[in-house]
């Protein structure tokens, strides 16, 4: 038997996990700061709309390299009429977007978004929770952005019954708003570098059936 020295050994296999968004800059407004902290994981970035957006594309694949993560972009309607998008296409797109692959974690949107409202954000939870439960996408956890803004009475906070709320360190907000001020260029005065939370904030999840337990009490709270 031939032994094997530390050096020669494989390194251990990062936990894969997925942020699924509307567009790019949701990764990193909800959730970039969750990701900067956990550089574990394998991330992957997806994104409904704007593959063909001249201006934010080229800015999600530099913020994807900052985030040390991949990403592909789809590029289903954006229109401002937010015309609703047939619930097939929106499945389907996300699960070409995600190709087959088995995680550990996927992140996502709430079911009414993270502020009043946008339907993209939305269709995008709704579609890749229904796949969650129709075990057709495959994650140990899922987790859902938990924000609220009270009718629009203030910018998007975490909610006070979200399972989980992390209070981002200095480093890690400073690099998260970053990426929102320079490398996506929403200057200071913007809604979004003004709405950028530094507390993050999800309802989680370990299993379909635990979704499936709780849908009443989130109906009652969203």
């Amino acid at each position: 038997m031939t032994s094997i020295s530390p050096e020669q050994k494989e390194p251990p296999v990062r936990p894969r996990a997925a942020v699924v968004v509307a567009h790019p800059d949701d990764e990193t407004l909800w959730c970039g700061g969750y990701i900067l902290a956990h550089p574990e994981f394998q991330w992957t970035i997806v994104t409904l709309c704007r593959a063909a957006d001249t201006d934010r594309a080229p800015k999600f694949r530099r913020v994807l390299l900052a985030l040390g993560a991949v990403g592909v972009m789809a590029d289903l309607d954006d229109g401002p009429e937010q015309t609703p998008l047939p619930e097939n296409e929106t499945q389907q797109t996300i699960l070409e977007l995600l190709a087959g692959v088995s995680y550990s974690l996927i992140l996502t949107h709430g079911p009414r978004g993270e502020y009043t409202r946008h339907r993209r954000h939305e269709e995008c939870s709704r579609c890749v929770v229904d796949l969650w439960r129709a075990s057709r996408i495959e994650t140990g956890r899922l987790w859902l952005f938990a924000y609220e803004d009270g009718d629009r009475a203030y910018l998007p906070r975490a909610r006070s019954d979200a399972d989980r709320r992390d209070v981002l360190r200095e480093q890690i907000w400073h690099e998260k708003y970053r990426l929102i001020e320079e490398v996506y260029g929403f200057g200071p005065n913007t809604w979004e570098a003004r709405a950028t939370p530094r507390e993050e904030a999800f309802w989680c999840f370990d299993s379909p059936q635990s979704l499936r337990q709780r849908a009443a009490h989130l109906e009652r709270q969203l």
